[in-house]
């Protein structure tokens, strides 16, 4: 019978904070003035979907003393 409590707890418990993990504030909400600002704005992008290509950058090589 013990066992048995213990376990049921125990599940209880798991499935608690696994529903935990999707909670979110009631802060945050969907806006569709937001979301159509950004298609706005993405579309004036010129439909370029691929980020500009940036050089990596050149570090001066250390050397063993």
């Amino acid at each position: 019978m013990r066992r048995c409590l213990m376990i049921g707890l125990a599940l209880a418990a798991l499935c608690g904070a696994s529903t935990l993990a999707y909670a979110r504030p009631p802060t945050v909400m969907n806006s569709p003035g937001y979301d159509r600002r950004l298609q706005e704005s993405r579309s004036q992008l010129g439909g370029s979907t691929a980020a500009p290509v940036t050089k990596p950058k050149r570090t001066k090589k250390k050397h063993a003393n």
